[in-house]
C-alpha cells in the first residue's frame, strides 16, 4: 500500500516540476523565474527523499540535505545580485 502511495506522490511531483519547468522557460520576469528554480529545487529534494523512502536507505537523506543547502546558498546569492549587481562587496 505504501509502495502505491509513493508511486502516485512521485508522478505528483514530476508533474509538478514540469510545470516549474514551464513556468521557468517563459516567466515574463525575471523574479517569476528564480521563484520557479527555487520551487524546482524543493520539488527534487522531495523526490529524492521519497526515492529514500521506497529504497529504504538514508543515504537519499543526506544527499537532500546536502541539495537544500545549496539550494538556499545559490538563492539567496542570486537574489542579492539581481538587487546589487554584485554577490561579493
Amino acid at each position: 500500500m505504501l509502495t502505491y502511495t509513493i508511486i502516485i506522490v512521485a508522478v505528483c511531483i514530476c508533474v509538478a516540476l514540469i510545470l516549474n519547468l514551464w513556468r521557468l522557460m517563459v516567466g515574463p520576469t525575471v523574479s517569476d523565474r528564480i521563484l520557479a528554480l527555487d520551487t524546482m529545487y524543493i520539488n527534487a529534494i522531495a523526490l529524492i527523499l521519497l526515492y529514500g523512502i521506497y529504497a529504504n536507505t538514508a543515504l537519499y537523506f543526506e544527499a537532500a540535505l546536502l541539495i537544500a543547502m545549496l539550494g538556499f546558498v545559490s538563492t539567496a546569492a542570486l537574489c542579492k545580485y539581481l538587487l546589487r549587481g554584485d554577490i561579493i562587496e
